[in-house]
């Protein structure tokens, strides 16, 4: 194989065969081609795309640099999510579909830019632990039918070496690219059912309904081609995922809902994303599926779950019946409405940027985390607000400083100046 030959292919939009896309992955993968060469290819990618079969053979080729899982249990399932702000639904689906009798396995990764990352959430949990070796994250599953961990190194290290590559080389936004990082790393967790909850919106990598639907079918038929069962479903992040954002926040969110307090947007998406999960298991139709979902709320088992879990990971269960137990920020600040408004929207990526500046995301793999910091949402999309109200409160131990994140936080609501009549 001539990588020169590679590159002039993609560029000219002559597909590449199963052999040439292989032989690239494991090349570069061994250090046997250089960074330059395979920034090449990948811009030539991004210009020109790739064809359903070279997305496949890339995917197949990326989840074949390093092992892949053997669950060594009867019928697992797992959901992906593109990334969105204020999205803690895995924490909340993975103890509700445990509880309804199907096993949910889940390899997750940290956040880098507005996104949050399942596994910084999780860590906000004190002692809890997400670097399990396989053989201990296999023994959480049968004790309590729900596990996440992070990525390992034996796990698609052409995938890391890769998508480290996309990102300083202005190469992340590619359909064919997004889809072989995602299932290269869903495969090779080998689960049986795959549901891929693809995100559009302000605060998603995937900004148009239209560029959704094109990854998610796209991952739909990849994973189908690879003998999975496999869903996708398209959903709105618009406006945050529930109220908070930030690491230990979402988690408190994710508790209270499993305990029965709250409801809402965040909640009717979680029981449908659950619903799809436990279908896609085998467990009923859609509306019987539903149903076990809320009740596994209702009854309590899914928090059960989630305790158990915690438990076994080394975190401090506890948690799960008193929240305040989380990590608490040294400092607050209320945004509040200048004069009576009507809220109209949210710039959800603004407020992604604005709890990453409390020091609640990263822009660096290296940079360090406040647990504690973020932002939760005291108003939403079409509620009025009098002059002082509050229309979100900020949050960080790490600066007691928040001009900077207070203007850019007010930036991200769009809102229309009204008058409220007043009937003294």
């Amino acid at each position: 194989m001539n990588i020169i030959d590679i590159i002039n292919k993609t560029k000219r939009s002559i597909p590449l065969t199963e052999e040439e896309i292989s032989s690239l992955v494991k090349k570069y993968t061994f250090g046997e081609i250089p960074d330059h060469q395979m920034s090449a290819w990948l811009m030539a990618v991004c210009i020109n795309g790739l064809t359903e079969q070279e997305t496949f053979a890339l995917t197949i080729a990326m989840r074949d640099s390093g092992k892949v899982v053997d669950l060594d249990m009867p019928l697992t399932v797992d959901k992906h999510s593109t990334g969105g702000v204020g999205d803690k639904t895995s924490l909340i689906i993975g103890p509700v579909v445990a509880a309804c009798g199907a096993c949910a396995a889940k390899m997750s990764g940290r956040g880098l830019g507005h996104t949050g990352g399942t596994i910084d959430k999780l860590e906000s949990i004190k002692g809890f632990r997400t670097d399990l070796p396989l053989y201990e994250f296999r023994d959480v599953l049968k004790q309590t039918g729900f596990s996440i961990i992070s990525q390992s190194d034996e796990l698609c290290p052409a995938d890391k070496k890769i998508y480290a590559l996309r990102n300083a080389t202005g190469t992340v936004d590619s359909i064919p690219l997004i889809c072989a990082s995602i299932m290269s790393k869903k495969l090779a967790m080998n689960a049986d059912c795959l549901l891929l909850d693809v995100k559009y919106g302000s605060g998603a990598f995937m900004k148009t309904q239209e560029d959704a639907r094109k990854l998610a079918n796209l991952m739909e038929k990849i994973g189908t081609f690879a003998g999975k069962k496999c869903q996708a479903v398209i959903t709105d992040m618009n406006t945050p995922l529930g109220n908070n954002i930030g690491n230990a926040l979402e988690v408190k969110e994710a508790v209270e809902l499993l305990q029965g307090k709250t409801k809402g947007r965040l909640y009717d998406v979680c029981m449908e994303l659950a619903a799809y999960m436990l279908q896609l298991a085998g467990k009923g139709t859609i509306s019987q599926c539903r149903t076990m979902a809320e009740e596994a709320i209702s009854s309590g088992k899914a928090l059960d779950v989630l305790r158990r879990t915690i438990r076994l990971h080394g975190g401090n269960e506890c948690i799960c019946d008193d929240v305040s137990l989380l990590p608490q920020a040294e400092f607050s600040y209320k945004v509040k409405a200048t004069e009576d408004i009507k809220i109209v929207s949210f710039n959800t990526e603004e407020l992604g940027m604005t709890s990453l500046l409390l020091g609640a995301g990263r822009l660096e793999k290296s940079d360090r985390l406040d647990p504690s910091a973020g932002i939760v949402m005291n108003c939403e999309a079409g509620d009025v607000l009098s002059a002082g109200d509050v229309i979100m409160t900020l949050y960080s131990s790490f600066c007691s400083d928040f001009s900077d994140a207070a203007v850019r936080a007010l930036n991200a609501v769009e809102f229309l100046s009204i008058e409220i009549p007043s009937y003294t």
